[in-house]
């Protein structure tokens, strides 16, 4: 499941509702909040927070708060009554510090809880079942890290949402935006350190490949329109490669080479090979004369010329720096953002080339 953050003490629900709307449209079918934010407003949690409620219940979307005791005080609303909470549009509460293990325990079995994942361990779970938790309604979640240099180690990640799932819980992890960035700090909100600056797809696709993940929420208020497009195109089965053109290339060729291809069953080493282009060979074209066939530096779109024989008009993505060779046309380059998408390229993977 995919989500986004909406925060409460700025900008009105009814501003954001645009935004709601296009993400849900877009697959992303959870919103997180926080109502324990020190630099807000507090004062106007409830009648947010209610129309946030509204928003998702209107949607069919997924709301969660992060929550505190104080928090839930400033709503008045306490832990014994903490689900009349369901009636404002809320899925589940997020427990965290100052949140006793019986309390979450006596909660769990009103609605939905999610608790620290990365503080989380097996000893306490297993406690906590022993007295009662009602393991169905209860979730991992991760923290994000809004002070550079503080995310979580990847490795040891991995190692626990193992951990987690294996107990049966979902897990779900926060990964940055790219335009609109929440406050204070403005450096992005990523549960992993080395995504701090990573584009939201890039993270995304770490976190579903290598992390076992259950939700990913984008943590920052925002993503750009062009990182929206790769969501969207991953919805249906395509990486999306955005390029630039090389100003040396032939612009026929790649118009040509625009569109969804597939990497060839048998992986290759050092390329994404298409494996339509070959079918294609020359695109209709009697030859393909060579042209600008300069050096591959990796994320390099190439077209096989005419002397490469029954080769000619095989198009590849280079993964690594290759030399220049006569029978090997140069198109474009793979943008710096979107070279990481590359190893995830494998075989069978359907990809799309967008030239910018």
């Amino acid at each position: 499941m995919l989500g986004i953050s909406i925060y409460l003490g700025s900008t009105p629900i009814e501003k954001q509702l645009p935004y709601i709307r296009k993400m849900k449209e877009s697959g992303f079918d959870s919103i997180f909040t926080s109502l324990h934010i020190p630099e807000d407003d507090q004062t106007i949690y409830k009648e947010q927070l209610q129309a946030l409620g509204k928003a998702a219940k209107d949607l069919e979307m997924e709301l969660m708060a992060d929550i505190s005791p104080d928090s839930l005080q400033t709503l008045g609303v306490s832990w014994e009554n903490a689900d009349q909470l369901l009636d404002w549009g809320l899925s589940g509460l997020r427990m965290d510090y100052g949140v006793d293990e019986q309390t979450m325990i006596d909660v769990s079995h009103k609605m939905r809880i999610a608790l620290n994942a990365s503080t989380l361990s097996v000893h306490s779970l297993n406690r906590m079942k022993e007295k009662g938790l009602h393991m169905e309604a209860v979730e991992a979640w991760h923290n994000y890290y809004p002070r550079p240099e503080t995310g979580l180690e990847i490795m040891d990640f991995i190692e626990k949402n193992i951990t987690l799932k294996a107990a049966g819980l979902t897990v779900m992890a926060f990964i940055p935006g790219d335009k609109n960035l929440r406050g204070p700090l403005y450096e992005t909100l990523p549960t992993l350190e080395q995504h701090r600056n990573s584009p939201p797809f890039t993270a995304f696709i770490e976190m579903e490949k290598l992390a076992g993940l259950d939700k990913v929420v984008v943590g920052d208020i925002e993503i750009s329109d062009a990182a929206l497009e790769q969501f969207q195109v991953y919805k249906q089965g395509e990486i999306l490669i955005r390029a630039v053109p090389d100003k040396s290339a032939d612009p026929d060729m790649m118009g040509n080479t625009a569109g969804v291809w597939t990497n060839r069953a048998d992986n290759a080493r050092d390329c994404v090979r298409a494996v339509e282009s070959r079918g294609y060979a020359s695109f209709g074209a009697a030859v393909i004369p060579p042209c600008n066939s300069i050096e591959r530096i990796a994320g390099s779109i190439t077209v096989d010329n005419e002397k490469y024989m029954r080769y000619q008009g095989e198009v590849q993505i280079t993964l690594k720096n290759l030399p220049a060779d006569e029978r090997v046309n140069v198109l474009g380059q793979v943008i710096t953002d979107d070279l990481p998408l590359l190893h995830w390229i494998k075989g069978n993977q359907k990809f799309r080339v967008k030239w910018l």
